[in-house]
């Protein structure tokens, strides 16, 4: 039976806009196992299961702690998706996995790529965990999907890491790279049109559509070992709607995760 942690991440204090992902996860619970919803995904698998063990929430006061709390939750060799949180919980989440996962490949589904060598004057701001993962060699492949404010900086990085890169602008979601490695997914809810998840600090029309990701996560061939949903604001949300999109992608990745 695959095991399967799930860990909670309160911390915003990297978001260089707006604060207010802290209070995701438990909103992403609230969500999630609401009367209005099931616990299955789409492929008919029941996240409600005893390989799937939720550790809670966890409230962080110092950046650092992350990767700690992350090693606690893969020591047994468990699988382990976390609730963000801004996008700054990935590069320590990222550094933890790479002790056991020393070739690892990343799925960067969002509207930004997140590859500042520094954002005003912050290392691990929420604008530079993939830079901050690639020049550690984290990561041996990071394709990034939905990208549609590309600047000539990140454009700079993106070349001097190797990263594949395909944007909004021309995307054709075929054109995705089979992975040979253990895969992570790192999902930004701002990666989709806020028309679908309006509950983000950062608006960028143009983006993807909830049908679109879902097709990418249940589409990709590769043994996917862990996942993170960051940057949902509930304090910018409508109707809880990001709230219940956070919660269906809850399920379609933890019912990839099952499979391998």
């Amino acid at each position: 039976m695959t095991k399967i942690n799930i860990q909670g991440l309160e911390w915003d204090k990297k978001s260089s806009f707006q604060q207010g992902p802290a209070k995701a996860p438990t909103l992403i619970r609230k969500a999630l196992y609401s009367d209005s919803m099931n616990l299955y995904s789409e492929n008919g698998i029941s996240i409600e299961n005893e390989g799937v063990t939720d550790k809670g929430d966890f409230k962080i006061d110092d950046y650092f702690d992350i990767e700690d709390i992350t090693q606690n939750h893969l020591a047994s060799g468990a699988k382990l998706l976390s609730f963000g949180g801004d996008h700054s919980v990935t590069f320590p989440i990222i550094k933890a996995f790479h002790q056991h996962y020393p070739k690892l490949d990343i799925l960067h589904i969002d509207a930004h790529a997140d590859l500042y060598h520094d954002y005003e004057g912050d290392p691990y701001s929420h604008a530079c965990p993939f830079a901050r993962i690639m020049e550690k060699g984290f990561a041996v492949n990071l394709v990034q999907v939905g990208i549609r404010t590309l600047n000539s900086h990140q454009a700079e990085q993106a070349t001097k890491f190797g990263v594949e890169i395909h944007e909004m602008r021309n995307l054709d979601l075929t054109k995705i790279p089979k992975f040979d490695n253990p895969l992570y997914i790192s999902l930004d809810m701002d990666g989709f049109d806020p028309a679908y998840a309006p509950g983000v600090s950062h608006h960028e029309p143009g983006g993807l559509s909830s049908r679109q990701v879902i097709n990418l996560i249940q589409n990709i061939e590769a043994t996917v070992v862990g996942a993170d949903i960051v940057e949902y604001n509930p304090d910018r949300d409508v109707n809880d709607m990001t709230a219940y999109l956070a919660a269906k992608m809850t399920k379609e990745l933890l019912a990839k995760m099952m499979i391998k």
